[in-house]
């Protein structure tokens, strides 16, 4: 696996000293431009014993791989990144393996305080701050400081701090898959309080275990294999960072998509007092995010990359991303609006809130090279077009000719005779070979126009 280095640059440690929670800000991209070191919120959590537990969780997601665990593996964690968008702030990691996307969103309703700028950065989680957020509780509120100025409390002045970690492409592809596959969820089931509690400690012991829930009246129920309306849950240890936070959980809300015979990604939504803590698991803990090829059919259109470029000059850190609204603004449809925030979504810029059915603005700090590089399906079919290795048929089929032999495709279903389609029967975004197909046949449609 390819890897690139990301390199952090704190003017300090983030620390806890009395009740002041000062959090380092790495470089990133603000409402204002680019920034060494941005400084976004100056405050108070209202709730600081839930919040604390939150961010915890979501550190312990950024160190944990959920398969093949191995020692050290956590040696190179990669700081959460945080989103400031005016109204809240969004805290994001990935798990180390790729499968367990984490999100913690501090609503206004958690924030008293100051707003200085919007836009994402990376922030400073070392161990000693770890440790001293396990020992927050009580009731009292803890002032929440996000950027360089909110550190000056600390008895650490001067102590820069470098970080230079690898950064696996699969990391930022699963960025990406996660805002796709998530659109596509629907609320399966919600429980409340004490019922959320009795329910996730129900679950299998085996931390390896898969099932699938569905609900039953207020309740959920879990069964042994998929049936209509239940959602997969695919090795209920990805759920261990969702215990800590029970005690303050006031509810928990269930996504997934149209239950079907095989094993699917689903959310798990803990709200707690003014936050929401999300976990997006894929389909089985073995498979990372990166791998899904949820995003492969919008990338391929031909305009894509163009209307991203509109797109992405539209978004300005807004608390939710409408897209009638930017199909208005840009003149696009908004089914090449959605294709569009796919393509940005590859290189960071947009992410998806499920609570709020829509997607949010975001700019990960990350250089991306280019889309198709980060996705070789998408680079493969595009090689096969230019070497005239498609050949369309009347009927929606298509042949495409390979090293390997050649191949029939459904262009509408997306089947295919590839080794690929046998093995996963689209569950993991189209081959190389249907893409091929689908880039011939837009090709030939706009020759005809």
């Amino acid at each position: 696996m390819t890897q690139a280095v990301q390199a952090y640059s704190y003017v300090r440690p983030s620390a806890i000293v009395g009740d002041h929670l000062g959090f380092s800000t790495s470089g990133g991209r603000t409402a204002s431009g680019l920034a060494g070191n941005p400084r976004f919120f100056s405050g108070v959590i209202t709730q600081a014993a839930p919040a604390a537990a939150g961010l915890l969780a979501l550190a312990d997601v950024a160190l944990a791989r959920y398969h093949q665990p191995r020692a050290g593996s956590g040696a190179f964690s990669r700081d959460p990144v945080v989103t400031a968008d005016g109204e809240r702030l969004r805290f994001e990691s990935f798990s180390a393996c790729g499968g367990v996307y984490a999100r913690l969103d501090m609503m206004g309703g958690a924030l008293d305080g100051e707003v200085f700028d919007r836009g994402t950065t990376n922030v400073d989680v070392n161990r000693p701050l770890r440790e001293a957020l396990a020992r927050v509780g009580g009731r009292d509120p803890l002032h929440l400081g996000v950027g360089a100025d909110e550190l000056t409390v600390t008895t650490l002045d001067g102590a820069v701090v470098e970080k230079k970690v690898p950064l696996p492409e699969r990391w930022l592809r699963g960025f990406a898959e996660v805002q796709v596959i998530a659109s596509g969820f629907d609320l399966r089931g919600e429980l409340a309080g004490m019922a959320a509690v009795r329910f996730l400690r129900g679950l299998p012991k085996r931390a390896t275990s898969s099932v699938w829930v569905v609900p039953t009246g207020r309740d959920l129920r879990v069964v042994a294999g998929p049936t209509r309306g239940a959602v997969c849950l695919s090795g209920v240890g990805r759920l261990a960072t969702l215990h800590p936070l029970l005690r303050f959980a006031k509810a928990l809300r269930v996504y997934g998509p149209v239950a079907g015979d095989r094993v699917e990604s689903s959310a798990w939504e803990l709200e707690l007092p003014g936050m929401r803590y999300t976990l997006v698991l894929s389909p089985e803990a073995w498979r990372g995010f990166s791998g899904e090829g949820a995003v492969l059919t919008d990338l391929a259109g031909e305009d894509v990359s163009a209307d991203a470029d509109v797109v992405g000059m539209l978004l300005n850190f807004e608390p939710a991303v409408e897209v009638g609204l930017l199909a208005d603004r840009s003149g696009l449809s908004p089914e090449r609006v959605r294709a569009a925030l796919t393509q940005l979504g590859t290189a960071g810029r947009v992410g998806y809130d499920l609570a709020e059915a829509g997607h949010f603005h975001r700019e990960l700090p990350y250089d991306k090279v280019s889309v198709e590089a980060l996705n070789p399906r998408l680079r493969a079919a595009r090689a096969l077009v230019e070497a005239d290795a498609v050949r369309l048929e009347g009927e929606g089929k298509a042949h495409v000719t390979t090293a390997g032999g050649v191949r029939e495709v459904h262009v509408t279903s997306g089947s295919c005779t590839c080794a690929w389609w046998f093995d996963h029967r689209g569950s993991r975004g189209p081959c190389k070979h249907v893409l091929a197909a689908r880039i011939a046949v837009r090709a030939r449609e706009e020759a005809v126009r």
